[in-house]
């Protein structure tokens, strides 16, 4: 009985210690041979998390570049009412001049500070919309703002450079229909 105490007893200490080395072994030994190690999986999604987050957060941001450049837009045009409506064309004509700048920079994606950053990260190989621009649908390095959408708030941001020339009320808010309704079909 004692000797077999004794063996049950080298048995335990045994698998116990090969439970202790098991655990101390490499993840790539405990998991089969050729599989990736879990750990380096779940690193490998949580990356993946990131890169796919930062997308989502660039095009969030982009999208309040718009809506700054929106929102100056219609601050201008509320300016320029109020210098039609008090014949104030010196007034008038500011406003809308600073309303096609805005409504430019929306059809651009941002300023010249922005395009700036949009050249750096093509340079560095990133291309939010790859797949758009080889087919045609976004310039190189663009975000949010289509080539049709583009084109449309450039030619507002054009007439609206003109109409800045001898300021009328009609031919504003024509041109102001025009702009809201690219505007909300880019905001889809």
């Amino acid at each position: 009985m004692n000797s077999r105490r004794r063996w049950q007893s080298g048995i335990t200490a045994g698998l116990g210690l090969g439970l202790v080395l098991a655990g101390t072994l490499p993840a790539r030994a405990m998991e089969g041979a050729g599989e990736t190690p879990s750990a380096m999986v779940a690193s490998y999604k949580t990356l993946a998390d990131v890169i796919l987050g930062a997308k989502k957060t660039e095009a969030n941001l982009v999208r309040s570049i718009l809506t700054s450049a929106h929102d100056r837009a219609y601050e201008e045009l509320m300016r320029a009412r109020t210098a039609l409506k008090g014949n104030d064309a010196k007034g008038a004509q500011a406003a809308i001049e600073n309303m096609a700048a805005a409504v430019g920079q929306i059809g651009s994606e941002g300023d010249a500070s922005v395009g700036a950053v949009r050249k750096r990260l093509l340079e560095g190989g990133h291309h939010h919309n790859s797949e758009g621009e080889a087919k045609g649908i976004y310039d190189e390095g663009f975000v949010i703002v289509t080539k049709a959408a583009k084109a449309q708030f450039l030619d507002a941001a054009k007439v609206l450079g003109q109409l800045a020339k001898a300021p009328k009320a009609d031919a504003l808010e024509a041109e102001w229909v025009k702009v809201e309704a690219a505007w909300s079909a880019l905001m889809k």
